[in-house]
């Protein structure tokens, strides 16, 4: 049986946190394994390198997630731009560094028909975690507990034949100052794309998927594995669209249910090109 595969001209996805018993990381290598595309970029928070000093633990799937994104380079078919975050901060001690069809950079503008879109982690404009990283270190582990217990609340509710509840979704969707920093975030990630002469801005960094326009500039959050599993493609017109893994196996189904890791061969890389509706 064939595989589907969906072609782009650029994935972008952010905050995998590689080392914590969070991560989603197989769904993420699985949902590269059904994409095609010139250019991947990592934006920021890939590996967990906090979790890791503390207590984490790095997994199988962990590895699988790495293999994926090296057969990709190997094949040299992408282009992969790695971009620092905050969670994996030690590789700002290595910037900037080439290395064959792998880049590493602080952040990054891509051309498009439209315009200039930059794009970069996002935390530059975290407070706490320019100013406070005692205080970012804390917040990191409250969210470490906050979603230990949301497995155990969400088990409850699979037994009661409920859906998935994020908690940590309903917390910044009813805290003021959740949703005010988000704000804040946001605008200030729009002013310094406008202020570069950028009609967009790609980032990361707050768990938080989004595309929409803020004023003249348009904003794109490609989220998280962790619990929204998704990313950001740019199709080959130039225009940008934010996928998340469920609809994306539903597109898919069953041919991302394989969880072989092995290189795609050549029928799949034969596959009729699929798109998403922009």
């Amino acid at each position: 049986m064939s595989k589907s595969i969906l072609r782009v001209r650029s994935v972008i996805l952010s905050d995998v946190h590689l080392g914590t018993p969070h991560s989603k990381a197989e769904e993420a290598a699985l949902f590269l394994k059904h994409v095609r595309c010139e250019r991947l970029i990592l934006n920021g928070d890939i590996i967990d390198g906090w979790r890791l000093r503390r207590d984490g633990r790095w997994t199988t799937a962990h590895t699988r997630f790495v293999r994926r994104v090296l057969t990709m380079v190997q094949k040299r078919e992408t282009e992969v731009i790695y971009l620092r975050g905050n969670h994996d901060d030690f590789v700002g001690r290595l910037l900037p560094i080439e290395l064959g069809l792998i880049r590493l950079g602080e952040d990054m503008v891509i051309e498009t028909p439209a315009g200039r879109y930059l794009v970069l982690h996002g935390d530059v404009f975290d407070g706490v975690i320019k100013n406070m990283v005692f205080l970012a270190h804390l917040g990191d582990i409250g969210y470490s507990l906050l979603l230990r217990l949301n497995r155990v609340y969400n088990a409850w509710r699979r037994l009661r034949g409920k859906e998935y509840f994020s908690l940590s979704k309903a917390i910044k969707a009813r805290v003021k100052q959740a949703t005010s920093f988000i704000g804040k975030f946001e605008e200030q990630l729009a002013a310094l794309a406008r202020s570069r002469g950028c009609v967009g801005v790609i980032c990361g960094h707050i768990h938080t998927p989004a595309n929409k326009w803020i004023g003249d500039i348009h904003y794109l959050n490609s989220g998280d594995w962790v619990e929204s599993l998704s990313a950001i493609v740019e199709h080959h017109d130039g225009s940008f669209e934010l996928i998340h893994y469920a609809d994306f196996v539903r597109r898919f189904a069953p041919a991302v249910g394989a969880q072989d890791d092995d290189p795609p061969d050549a029928a799949s890389m034969g596959a009729a090109s699929v798109e998403f509706a922009t």
